[in-house]
Order: structure tokens, then sequence, then C-alpha cells
């Protein structure tokens, strides 16, 4: 169980991370929408999730969504480094209805993000734009290069959601024990 929290003066966030887990989450940020997709993201990664935010709402969201990216990345990266027998590359295509969304990552200790899912407006109260907020932060923080890029879509719940389960999918499929593999890069290191 990995435990980080972080105190700006923006926000206030607490994390327990299970990376084996059965994809339990009980998520309090205050922000209906987002709660939604990190329940969704813990349930599909098969993780444990207990993770509560106070934040400056009254702003705007932008702050406790990209915090909580950053505080979930940092417990990410105290779960999986240093990495050895696990398949290290995961990826998975999502469908909600209309909408399916790719997710390609790898475990790979380096940040990257290429984020495709173009759109504009809310959901809700969320403004969509601060999902890429969110995984960029993760990324960065958990050392993972993922592409996550929408086929298809038109319903903005739709795409959000299916790109939440696609990384949660992947990270999932990534994370699979296989011995055989011991330290999975060439360089003997990740």
């Amino acid at each position: 169980m990995q435990s980080v929290e972080r105190i700006t003066k923006e926000t206030q966030i607490k994390i327990e991370l299970e990376i084996n887990g059965t994809g339990q989450a009980v998520i309090e940020t205050g922000i209906g929408f987002f709660d939604h997709m990190l329940e969704a993201f813990s349930k599909h990664a098969l993780i444990d999730i207990k993770l509560t935010c106070k934040g400056d709402t009254h702003i705007d969201f932008h702050h406790s969504v990209e915090d909580v990216g950053i505080v979930l990345g940092q417990a990410l990266r105290a779960s999986i480094y240093p990495i050895a027998g696990v398949e290290r590359y995961g990826n998975a295509v999502v469908v909600m209805d209309e909408a399916a969304v790719e997710c390609a990552l790898d475990l790979s200790n380096r940040p990257y993000l290429v984020y495709e899912v173009e759109m504009e407006g809310k959901v809700g109260a969320f403004d969509v734009e601060l999902s890429e907020e969110f995984f960029r932060a993760v990324m960065s923080h958990a050392g993972i290069s993922a592409h996550i890029v929408a086929r298809r879509g038109k319903n903005k719940h739709h795409l959000l959601e299916a790109a939440f389960k696609a990384f949660a999918v992947a990270l999932r499929r990534s994370l699979v024990p296989n011995a055989r593999v011991g330290i999975p890069s060439t360089k003997g290191v990740l």
C-alpha cells in the first residue's frame, strides 16, 4: 500500500493506493464527474484507491484535477518502480456506445503523453480540457509513456469515460506478472 499526501495553498490531497487490489474505490474530490472517472479507473485497473481532495473549487476545478493527477502519479511510481517481472507494455480499446478510445502505454520510467481526444465544453460542471491536464500530471509523475487517442465518438461523457477506462485496462495489462521477462529492458534497468 502506497500513501501520498500533497498540501498546497490550493489543495489538500491524500491517497492510499494498492496496485494489486480488486478495484475498490473511495473517492471524494468534490467534483462529481471526476469522482466517477476515478472510480471507473480503479475498477478497471483493479487498483484499490482511497482518495480525498479538498481544493479551491470555488475558483474552478483545475488545481484539484491536476494535483490529484500528480498524487496518483507519485503513488503509481512508488508502486511500479523498480520494475521487474511484468509485461511492461499494455494497450486497450474501450468502447462506450458510439465512442471508442485507445490507450497504448509503456512503463518506461520516462514520462510522455500523446492525448488526442479532441472536444470542447463541459460534462456537467467538468471542463473536458481538464482530462488532458489530469493525464499529463499522472504520466509525468508516474514515469509512464502513454498515447490516448479517440478513434471515434461524439458524446463527451462517453469519450472521457472510455479514455479513463482504456488507461485503466492498458495499465492493468502492462502490470501482468511475467517472470521470464526479468527486467523488461535491453538496458538492464528502467
